[in-house]
């Protein structure tokens, strides 16, 4: 079937704590596990006060020793941020303790406000550097060289398969030339998405890791039992991204009736061009709408993410996901 996995953002919703969110995120990782779910991303992200995922691989880990069999990994980590051997052993840990099932997907964003970036005590031209960090991550991560002084313990010869996240053309230039694979941002910047894709297929090259390009491309989706339900639960990511043009970021809202009676005519506009990229409404409203962006992009995989305020209709929103699975699927034959 065609592969689906999720992207979890570990909101903290209104009302709730860092604690639920983590445990929220855990309990989703094994539904989406017994449901069929490929891989199972966290992402980092610092300073927000409605996200809880700033410690990206003490989650993931959390999330690994809670699940059996699905993959588990970041979405991404933010190379800048850090010096490579800290993420070699970061997720050569991780992949010892949980063999086969680690991903390690790298972007080089801040994934932050420029004064919390400060306070991370990097350099101005970290982000510059991003190509020769994640070569220097790659080396880390494999077979040990002759006359090699630095190890990462655990890590070495851990091979963790690397991914190159991207919202522009830079990631996909990058991905092809190393060859690897590449995972687009359009759940929330989609507006770069089929040049980005173009980019990345036509200049692949083969790799150790990867023999042709593979494409994983982001959205958003909220199904529910009926399109006004579905609708009517898309507004707490609506007004999510209406308070981030005004220059706030909280904690994830309550749904409401009205999202026109909240949001002014530009912002509106333009949380719609940031939005794209979701899917919203019923099981068949989603599949339809979901079949025609795969027919689009042909991807070879989609990462889902849905901030749904009630964590139980999360959780029915992926199991109504599942169960079109199938039949996007034959979408993907026939792209």
């Amino acid at each position: 079937m065609f592969p689906l996995s999720i992207l979890d953002l570990a909101f903290i919703a209104e009302g709730s704590t860092a604690a639920d969110a983590l445990h929220n995120s855990r309990d989703l990782a094994r539904h989406a596990e017994r449901l069929g779910y490929t891989r199972f991303w966290l992402a980092e992200h610092h300073n927000m006060t409605g996200i809880a995922s700033a410690a990206t691989s003490v989650a993931i880990g959390y999330v690994a020793e809670g699940t059996k069999t699905i993959r588990v990994g970041a979405g991404g980590i933010m190379l800048p941020n850090h010096s490579p051997i800290v993420i070699a052993e970061q997720f050569g840990t991780l992949e010892t303790l949980y063999p086969g099932r680690i991903d390690l997907g790298l972007g080089r964003a801040p994934g932050t406000d420029q004064r919390t970036w400060r306070a991370l005590r990097r350099e101005a031209d970290a982000s510059e550097r991003f190509p020769q960090d994640v070569l220097e991550l790659q080396a880390l991560l494999g077979p040990l060289q002759p006359d090699q002084v630095i190890q990462a313990v655990p890590g070495t010869n851990t091979n963790v398969p690397l991914w190159i996240l991207g919202s522009s053309l830079f990631g996909s230039q990058l991905a092809a030339v190393l060859g690897l694979p590449y995972a687009f941002a359009s759940h929330f910047s989609p507006d770069a998405l089929m040049d980005a894709l173009a980019v990345y297929r036509e200049r692949f090259q083969p790799s150790a890791q990867l023999d042709k390009p593979y494409a994983m491309v982001g959205c958003n989706v909220v199904a529910a039992d009926t399109d006004a339900e579905a609708q009517y639960l898309f507004t707490s990511v609506q007004q999510r991204f209406a308070d981030m043009l005004r220059g706030r970021r909280g904690l994830l809202p309550r749904p409401i009736d009205d999202i026109e009676d909240y949001w002014s005519g530009p912002e509106k506009a333009q949380a719609q061009r940031m939005l794209a990229c979701s899917f919203v409404g019923s099981r068949e409203s989603v599949r339809a709408q979901l079949q025609a962006f795969i027919e689009k992009t042909k991807a070879d995989e989609l990462i889902v993410a849905s901030a749904i305020f009630d964590h139980a209709a999360r959780k029915r929103s992926y199991e109504l996901l599942a169960e079109i699975q199938p039949a996007l699927g034959r979408a993907a034959v026939a792209a």
